[in-house]
């Protein structure tokens, strides 16, 4: 039995933290879910900036749309969603066995709303709507403007993976958000299963204090952080205002590990992999780190429900002059601003190919 079976049968879904049509029409993500036990699939702007750019897969589908007037941002969305309508559908019974579960796909709306809760929300609803698959979460940033769309999202029913998180307090406020959202459900005899995920990003935080801290620190501030986060994740499970949820027929919002690959070349390919393998939650993870745990991954000791050594392991980053609150908001803001460059990259990497492929009909 390899590692991501493993880590599948620990209690920890893998999804993978990419999509493109080459992955599809290859058959290789079908084999990821046969031979890898993926269960899921997230994308951001990013993946598909790059997916666009460095393939001539999406040319056609381009092409056919040259003389509609379809603006940049439509097409991709349109291009997006024909993938991971394709996505979804091999999750599909997944998804079922799972009883929603598991499963899912995830689709970004556009990062220039990150801080504009109304248009956040309508991009969201419309986006569900679009998609035609209940396995399909919306991704909406956990900032300020944010939360309060993803709550009203929730209420209304649409699946929610909530990005960019970075500590334990971003956590709690998108559980809080998530709650919230479910609470009036029920309060007005709606159905409370309704699928969420909460995605912390790791990996950034030791790309963030690399040059700041000693030797003997590097790579451990985001499984710290992690760690912490967890223990208020399963707090939070045992508590009673959840309970009563679940009593009602919620579901968990599960916690999701997010940038998961290793940045330290340095380090482990699969050091995040196996620091947090930890029952009760997702760990998404890029092409690369799910093959490195195919092949030589050891998944080792599950993450105990209490964090483990997370607050002794932070305390050593205090003394060394990181204040890990005032830096969980700078990487939200800096991981922000990043998704809005891919966006604006992806847009003019859009532009330019249809400008191409019209002077070559």
């Amino acid at each position: 039995m390899n590692a991501t079976r493993r880590l599948h049968d620990l209690g920890q879904s893998l999804w993978l933290d990419n999509i493109t049509r080459d992955l599809l029409d290859s058959g290789t993500l079908k084999r990821y879910i046969d031979e890898l036990s993926v269960t899921g699939l997230t994308s951001n702007p990013t993946i598909f900036d790059h997916a666009i750019k460095e393939s001539g897969a999406y040319d056609a589908a381009i092409s056919s749309r040259l003389r509609t007037g379809t603006s940049a941002e439509t097409l991709f969305f349109e291009l997006a969603l024909a993938d991971l309508r394709r996505a979804a559908d091999l999750f599909r019974p997944i998804h079922e066995q799972t009883n929603g579960q598991d499963g899912w796909v995830s689709l970004e709306v556009s990062p220039l709303l990150a801080y504009d809760t109304a248009r956040t929300l309508v991009a969201a609803q419309a986006l569900f709507v679009q998609a035609k698959r209940p396995n399909l979460l919306i991704k909406i940033p956990g900032t300020r403007e944010g939360l309060r769309a993803i709550e009203q999202a929730i209420f209304t029913g649409v699946p929610v993976n909530v990005t960019l998180l970075f500590s334990r307090e971003h956590y709690l406020a998108a559980a809080e958000a998530f709650m919230r959202g479910i609470e009036r459900r029920i309060a007005l005899g709606l159905n409370p299963d309704v699928g969420s995920v909460a995605s912390v990003f790791v990996s950034r935080w030791d790309a963030a204090v690399t040059d700041r801290v000693p030797e003997t620190l590097r790579g451990q501030l985001g499984i710290a952080i992690a760690r912490r986060t967890y223990a208020s994740y399963r707090a939070l499970l045992d508590s009673p205002r959840w309970q009563r949820l679940e009593n009602a027929g919620a579901r968990p919002q599960r916690l999701l590990w997010a940038s998961t690959g290793t940045k330290d070349p340095k380090a482990s390919d699969v050091l995040y992999v196996k620091a947090l393998a930890a029952p009760l939650t997702v760990n998404t993870m890029p092409e690369r780190t799910l093959q490195a745990l195919a092949d030589h991954g050891d998944i080792g000791e599950a993450l105990p429900a209490d964090g483990g050594d997370s607050e002794e392991a932070l305390a050593r980053f205090s003394g060394a002059g990181i204040d890990v609150d005032a830096l969980a908001a700078e990487l939200q803001e800096a991981g922000a601003q990043s998704f809005v460059t891919s966006w604006n990259d992806l847009m003019a990497v859009i532009t330019a190919k249809r400008t191409v492929l019209a002077k070559a009909s």
